[in-house]
């Protein structure tokens, strides 16, 4: 097996428990609202914070500003590996079917089952008449049907349908991608630069059309609206990626990203550091409503993202070439435990609002209970055939370019 497949497996497991560690102490973050949230009063803040704890630790807020930054990008990212090895020995059609099965189905029965069952608890928490029946009449009452984590599942689905345009119905697009990822072994320094410059193309305007932070959400659907045109960025990169070769390319285990990743790691912390200096900025009144503070924050924000996602990819090149048994396992039940981990983060953080536990404790509980149901879950689903189908361990074919 390839030392690039080993570190991405390993990579895809640490991923997914850090999805769940961020959702597990959101809870608990030093910033969240004094209150819990009304459940059916706009703007619907609980569809970002579902329960809030009094238990508070302001180094959870750090923690999960820098997940903020890079993580879904880099999800998308390592998304993206794997399209056109995949898309090149199928035919278009079967190549969408297969994606709407692995996607959209399971996706869908996560936001009509699990969604609800969830976001039980956050009603419990503000609720007049906790019952199951005044639940559901609040339920349907809502505007919108909330999805929680799966948008990103929504959002990739959406991607593989515009590769498959743009890959089939442009052939040439796929040498472009793979020549702008092909120095990137030997210079992922000017790699970076190229990442940085097309995603702030790509989300500068949107940042300032809209607030950074703000979501809209159609029906199941929630859109990030300043991140969608960046998200894609990433996607297509690792499309670039994939196509070149990854044992020869930007994720090679013995190239230039993965020696240099001490330079990589600090060069992370640097720019994440700026991007909060910046954005602090942007909180403040006399400034908030200055253009060039505005475009600098956006700057040092994909800056950060290009950063983080390479310093994290690097470290796993550079050290995670090993296989073991454990983590194998977390990596090939990551897709099924991002589907499910939601509804145990929710509930098991109800469950604790009355406890006396500080807040690491509670988040430590929150995070182990929840790796572990996840997991437990998951592998369950996967003894059934149609579960397995749907959300069972891919193995993806590693292919080198001629």
């Amino acid at each position: 097996m390839f030392a690039t497949s080993v570190a991405l497996s390993n990579l895809r497991a640490c991923v997914i428990l850090v999805v769940l560690a961020f959702h597990s102490v959101l809870a608990y973050l030093g910033s969240n609202p004094a209150d819990p949230i009304p459940f059916d009063k706009p703007p619907y803040g609980w569809l970002v914070f579902p329960i809030v704890d009094n238990r508070r630790w302001f180094g959870f807020d750090l923690f999960c500003a820098l997940q903020n930054v890079y993580l879904m990008s880099f999800m998308f990212f390592l998304s993206g590996l794997f399209v056109w090895p995949s898309l090149a020995r199928r035919e278009p059609g079967t190549f969408l079917w297969r994606r709407f099965v692995r996607l959209g189905v399971p996706a869908a029965l996560a936001v009509l089952v699990l969604m609800p069952m969830t976001y039980y608890a956050t009603y419990r928490v503000t609720a007049v008449d906790p019952s199951v029946v005044a639940f559901a009449r609040h339920w349907f009452g809502l505007p919108f049907w909330p999805g929680g984590p799966i948008w990103f599942v929504w959002q990739l689905l959406a991607l593989n349908i515009a590769a498959v345009v743009l890959l089939r119905g442009l052939p040439r697009s796929v040498d472009f991608l793979s020549r702008l990822s092909s120095s990137a072994a030997a210079q992922p320094g000017r790699y970076c630069c190229g990442l940085t410059m097309a995603s702030a193309l790509a989300y500068i305007p949107l940042a300032l059309t809209f607030d950074p932070w703000r979501w809209v959400q159609y029906g199941p659907f929630a859109i990030q609206l300043s991140r969608p045109l960046h998200y894609a960025v990433y996607f297509f990169a690792g499309i670039g990626v994939g196509a070149y070769g990854l044992e020869r390319g930007l994720l090679a285990a013995d190239g230039m990203l993965a020696r240099r990743w001490g330079v990589w790691l600090v060069g992370a912390l640097a720019a994440f550091l700026l991007w909060m200096a910046m954005t602090a900025l942007t909180l403040q009144e006399e400034r908030a409503t200055q253009l060039g503070v505005q475009v600098a924050a956006d700057l040092s924000f994909v800056l950060s993202c290009a950063t983080g996602s390479l310093a994290f990819a690097a470290v796993f090149l550079r050290f995670a070439t090993r296989r073991w048994r454990i983590v194998d396992e977390i990596s090939d039940r990551a897709y099924g435990m991002y589907l499910v981990h939601y509804i145990f983060v929710v509930w098991l953080q109800y469950a604790l609002l009355d406890s006396d536990l500080f807040a690491p404790a509670k988040a430590a509980i929150v995070f182990v209970a929840t790796a572990l149901l996840s997991w437990g879950t998951t592998a369950a689903v996967c003894r059934i055939p149609l579960g397995s189908r749907l959300i069972g361990a891919e193995r993806p074919m590693l292919v080198r370019a001629p």
